[in-house]
This record gives structure tokens, sequence and C-alpha cells, in this order.
């Protein structure tokens, strides 16, 4: 006996864009690693839940390099969810799928940490280049992420739970803060953190984290900002 279906509903398919970060890695492979595990030790949390995708372009590797350096990003909680200009002949079962045609944003380009001067070498000062900005003029979403890593960023708005605003230099929020903001995140000690009302999930600074339960409860719900000092994130009211 056959059963006929009456049902007319419809599936619902939702299309949803996400932010991804895009990994370019270089040969010799042990080398770059080297360079991720220096830009993690700096920028904490940097990768914690973000969709990140391989890009493999004129990558020469093998199947076997590519299972082994998938294994050791794994190591270092690093989830792929997709690898880019891979050729096919090295992809297999068990491994991301192939993407094409992901937009491109500004690159991210960070540099290893210098070797310190030798004795009697006078120093130099460092030039920082000038510092962009962005304002966004809504709410930061639970799921969405704001990432510039160019300068500082401004929200005019909320910061929902779940949500991420990642800055190069200062974070400016006009508004409560309850998910994650990390300023100074590819290296600058003097970022700021500013928010109308704290109710963070975590804050960093140059590296440095705080996660919720290690804030001072008078601080919850109070205007605040936040700063680095001997390696310690510091926070006072805001007047």
């Amino acid at each position: 006996m056959t059963k006929v279906l009456t049902d007319a509903r419809s599936i619902r398919i939702k299309g949803r864009s996400f932010l991804a970060v895009m990994l370019s890695p270089d040969l010799p492979i042990d080398d770059w690693l080297i360079r991720l595990d220096d830009l993690a030790a700096r920028s904490a949390g940097f990768f914690l839940g973000r969709p990140v995708v391989l890009d493999l372009t004129d990558l020469q590797i093998d199947r076997p390099q590519l299972k082994d350096l998938i294994a050791e990003l794994a190591k270092r909680n690093v989830s792929i969810m997709g690898i880019e200009g891979a050729r096919p002949s090295i992809l297999g079962s068990g491994m991301p799928p192939a993407l094409k045609g992901g937009r491109s944003v500004s690159d991210i380009e960070v540099q290893a940490k210098e070797p310190a001067d030798p004795p009697g070498k006078q120093a130099v000062a460092e030039t920082r280049p000038a510092m962009q900005s962005i304002v966004i003029r809504e709410p930061v979403r639970s799921g969405q992420s704001v990432i510039f890593p160019e300068g500082d960023v401004t929200v005019i708005g909320s910061v929902a739970s779940g949500a991420e605003v990642i800055a190069g230099g200062s974070v400016h929020i006009y508004g409560a803060l309850r998910g994650r903001a990390m300023a100074g995140s590819i290296g600058n000690a003097s970022a700021r953190i500013f928010c109308r009302k704290l109710e963070a999930e975590l804050v960093a600074i140059d590296g440095i984290y705080k996660m919720a339960e290690d804030m001072a409860p008078n601080l919850r719900g109070q205007a605040v900002q936040l700063w680095l000092e001997d390696d310690a994130i510091m926070a006072e009211k805001l007047i």
C-alpha cells in the first residue's frame, strides 16, 4: 500500500552569509605555523569560535601535507570550514569542502615580533601609521562579528551576547556591551575599551583578556573604560 503525502507545506530554505577569516599559508609550513602561534599568543581569542577558510591558491602541497596542516590547525583550535584555491586532486573525504566565489575584504598582515636589540645598540623609536576608524550605526546582533584591524571601532548601539567587536585600535560602544570586545587585536598595548554599560562576556586588549566572572561586580551595568597596565586589564567607571 502506497502512502500519499497530502501536506503541502513547503520546506523553508534560507540563505545566510557569515564573515570568515581567511588564512593563507606559505612555505615552509613549519615556519608559517610558528608565526601563527605568535599571533595567537598576542591576540587571545582571535580564532575562538570563528569560521576560518584555508586559502591554498598557488601553494604547492600534496594531500598528505594538507592533512597534516589541517591536523596542526585543529591542535590550535582553528576549525577550518572550507578550502579555497586547492587543486581537486589533493582534496578527499573527511576534509573540509572546497569553496569558491568569496568576496575579499582588506587583508590582515601581522608582523612577527622583532628580536631584541643586542647590547650596546641604540634603539630606534618605532613610528606607527595613523590609525583609521569606522562607525557602526546600528546594534551588533548575536552571531555577528565586526573585525577592523586597521584602527578604532565605534558602535552607536549595543553589542549583543554572542556578538563580537575586534579592533586594531580602541573600541567605543555607546550602549550595552554584552558580547565580546577585543581592542589592540594585532598588537597595540595603548588601545582602550569604552562602553556605556558593561555586561561583557569577554574583553581583551593586546592579547590580554578578562572573562565575565573575573570582572569586579561593582562595574557590572556601569559606564566603564578599560585599559592595559603591566600586562593586566584595569577598569574604572566613567563619570
